[in-house]
């Protein structure tokens, strides 16, 4: 298996800061360890840090009123986590939970809104991190919204392919190098579990996808593209 595939690394969400920014931040925040399964933060509690992911991985979730989980967001090393209007004293409207044992540093808004003050560079930067932030959002409910759920999953397939893609085979095909459940797929589009089975196995019927030791292959990544009207957004911003 080829793991040349340019861009294989996943564009983290912090790559609009420079490095010197990057250090500011860190030497601005406090360390934390969050055990797999463990909450960084719940849904409606205080929106006053934001998180810089170490090590390890984190899922945003929101839950329905009849407790179904939505996956909104999935985190990894290198990204930022918060909620991107940090000075208007909101309540945090996710959960973040560690999807594997993860470290994170801790900035607390305080300390954010004086590097915005002493540095103006560092203030551009945020601000693209934030401008990045809603596009994913936008682009997120897009999906959605406009294309059904075929179009949903498809877009979430392309996500990952962007997030955990290897190059498979030299014809083109994808393998996405994590293993997702079909209950993970069904709480990232808001569908049940049997309808995400259905609209993979006529996926599979068409030889766009299959399955390798429990993960998923992607053969025919236009097709996937059309079913979903993929704009081809940059790959910062279609990620999962």
């Amino acid at each position: 298996m080829n793991k040349s595939l340019e861009e294989t690394q996943p564009r983290h969400n912090t790559a609009c800061f420079s490095e010197i920014n990057q250090e500011r931040l860190l030497n601005h925040s406090t360390e934390r360890s969050i055990a797999a399964g463990s909450h960084l933060f719940w849904e409606g509690d205080l929106s006053d840090k934001l998180y810089f992911l170490k090590s390890g991985r984190v899922k945003l979730t929101k839950s329905t009123d009849e407790g179904k989980e939505l996956i909104l967001y999935m985190y990894q090393a290198g990204d930022m986590i918060g909620q991107a209007d940090p000075f208007s004293g909101t309540r945090l409207g996710f959960t973040a939970e560690a999807i594997e044992d993860t470290e994170v540093a801790v900035i607390e808004h305080k300390e954010l809104e004086l590097m915005i003050c002493q540095y103006c560079d560092f203030a551009i930067d945020f601000m693209k991190w934030m401008g990045t932030h809603h596009r994913l959002t936008q682009t997120k409910v897009r999906d959605l919204m406009l294309y059904g759920k075929p179009g949903a999953l498809c877009s979430t397939l392309i996500r990952l392919s962007n997030t955990y893609g290897e190059d498979y085979n030299d014809q083109g095909s994808i393998l996405i190098n994590k293993k997702i459940t079909h209950t993970d797929l069904s709480n990232m589009i808001g569908a049940t579990r049997e309808s995400v089975n259905r609209m993979l196995s006529d996926l599979r019927k068409k030889e766009s996808i299959e399955y390798e030791h429990g993960m998923i292959i992607i053969h025919d990544l236009e097709a996937l593209q059309e079913v979903c009207h993929c704009e081809l957004c940059p790959k910062e911003i279609c990620r999962i």
